[in-house]
């Protein structure tokens, strides 16, 4: 529980260290590019002795499948580290985390099974959650420059992540933890920096500040937090850990607080409270539907 609670401490940090980033000059796409690149490299030595086996063994499908997962995850954090631009932390981060939802919506529909009682509560209290953060962010005054795009970007990015779930949790059957990761990384990072390339971003003219917290961003919350989950899954049951990650925007909201100065409205609170209720009523449901069939 200890590592657990650590993992979302170091995850919730994230939205701050991009904030701090993007103060410093660097784009969103040049973030994310980084981030995932420097988490490759770190993780290049663990995946090496099992790569080249790995990979070809692989069946072109689960080769595929492996592309399509760092597209996925390239899309997802160019998103959302793009929807910091234009609204606050708390939307940002409240939004993005919808991706249990997401995952439960796709599975059941991939299995063709009906949504239960618990599943359709849960979507009705993330989509008033969700429509509650919009009007808020629409209807007040704030610094960003267009919440209802940030807003959107965010969701964006929560339901690109959640196609990255369903797809690593179909691989992970036959292809090995590190391989997996790694590929999916080192994906979407060649994909981002291509991206960088052709819109004309120069990498190498980011300020050094920038890339230490790019830097912090990829070894604190990329590698450090989502490996704190990952350790946590083999000694508590996925319900809990899910549970528990719901604490990121709870953490980056306050972390946003204090150190951004980013207030909250009656109606935004009102938003993060129906979207987090809907959001661990949803995934409960998936678990359980998982554990029965």
């Amino acid at each position: 529980m200890l590592v657990l609670a650590g993992g979302v401490a170091v995850v919730s940090t994230a939205s701050i260290l991009i904030r701090y980033a993007q103060a410093e000059g660097a784009s969103s796409l040049a973030i994310a590019a980084g981030r995932l690149a420097i988490a490759a490299a770190v993780l290049t030595p663990l995946a090496l002795p099992k790569l080249w086996r790995e990979l070809s063994a692989l069946s072109a499908r689960q080769l595929l499948l492996c592309a399509a997962s760092g597209l996925l995850l390239a899309i997802h954090f160019w998103a959302w580290i793009a929807s910091l631009e234009y609204t606050s932390v708390a939307s940002s981060t409240a939004l993005v985390t919808t991706n249990p939802l997401w995952v439960a919506l796709a599975s059941t529909w991939l299995l063709r099974e009906r949504p239960g009682i618990a599943t359709l509560t849960g979507i009705a209290l993330t989509v008033a959650g969700s429509g509650a953060i919009f009007a808020s962010d629409a209807s007040v005054e704030r610094t960003a420059a267009s919440p209802v795009l940030g807003n959107s970007l965010a969701l964006a990015g929560a339901v690109a992540a959640s196609g990255y779930l369903l797809i690593g949790r179909a691989l992970r059957a036959t292809v090995g933890l590190a391989v997996y990761v790694w590929t999916a990384y080192a994906t979407a990072a060649a994909l981002l920096l291509a991206a960088l390339l052709v819109l004309g971003g120069e990498p190498l003219q980011i300020s050094g500040l920038a890339w230490w917290f790019i830097a912090a961003l990829a070894i604190g919350p990329q590698l450090l937090g989502h490996t704190a989950f990952n350790w946590a899954l083999r000694r508590l049951s996925a319900t809990f850990v899910a549970i528990a990650i719901l604490g990121e925007p709870i953490g980056s909201a306050l972390l946003a607080y204090a150190l951004l100065g980013e207030r909250f409205e009656t109606l935004q609170l009102a938003g993060f409270v129906l979207l987090l209720a809907g959001i661990f009523i949803a995934a409960r449901a998936e678990h359980r539907a998982a554990e029965t069939g």
